[in-house]
């Protein structure tokens, strides 16, 4: 298959994904506010449901706010485990690949880790990646989207023994994680696109993501056309 098959093949199901999560916006909850014992259990938010309200901070330990009542652009959400993990780090690299178009297109893009701020830039394999990353160790963002899970302590303890507190990177005691996570959100505070994976070594890879910021764009014009025509009835 050539790459622009698989492009449009990609581009089909976005549509197909998108419009029908459409059908689910009247009665979408907002968030799971729950932390799930392991990876696969996790219940993310879908395409057609209203993005949540939450408060990150920034590398200086600031608060960030995000609410999709307020968005001026759509956006990107990148949910990774953090600059610890080699997979985040391939995965914010392949990215680098996609950014520029993405913004040019007019997302704002937000990577949002588990890392504590002081750690946000240092622990990445590349400290200056370009981006800005956001940090979630105290779990707003992760228990709204339905994306977290709790380590178990066999997994803590494999990590300490292999030189990676979990509680000295976030700062925090809960030994929570992502599944590492994108999330799209129109300009109206819906989510468009989704994609979470609970197998931590497999990454949203960047045409997909670029072929789903398309198809929002075009939806998102047609649904700017129905609601003026719409008015004018």
């Amino acid at each position: 298959m050539t790459r622009t098959s698989y492009l449009l093949l990609i581009t089909v199901f976005l549509q197909s994904l998108m419009i029908g999560g459409l059908m689910a916006e009247d009665s979408a909850p907002n968030g799971r506010g729950q932390i799930y014992e392991q990876a696969a259990d996790v219940q993310p938010l879908l395409p057609g449901m209203k993005a949540p309200a939450f408060e990150l901070r920034d590398a200086a330990g600031k608060p960030v706010s995000f609410d999709p009542d307020a968005l001026a652009a759509p956006a990107i959400l990148t949910f990774f485990r953090g600059g610890w993990c080699p997979y985040c780090n391939l995965h914010l690299a392949e990215l680098r690949h996609a950014e520029a178009e993405l913004e040019q297109m007019g997302y704002d893009l937000w990577f949002i880790s588990m890392d504590r701020p002081e750690l946000l830039y240092a622990s990445l394999e590349d400290p200056g990646i370009g981006y800005t990353v956001y940090s979630d160790a105290r779990l707003e963002a992760v228990r709204a989207f339905g994306i977290g899970y709790r380590m178990d302590e066999q997994s803590v303890e494999r990590y300490r023994q292999h030189g990676l507190d979990l509680e000295e990177v976030s700062g925090e005691s809960h030994h929570v994680l992502p599944a590492p996570s994108t999330f799209l959100v129109g300009t109206d505070g819906v989510i468009r696109f989704q994609y979470t994976n609970p197998d931590y070594q497999v990454r949203l890879h960047p045409d997909v993501l670029l072929a789903a910021a398309r198809v929002n764009l075009e939806d998102q014009d047609e649904r700017l056309k129905r609601a003026r025509k719409s008015g004018k009835q």
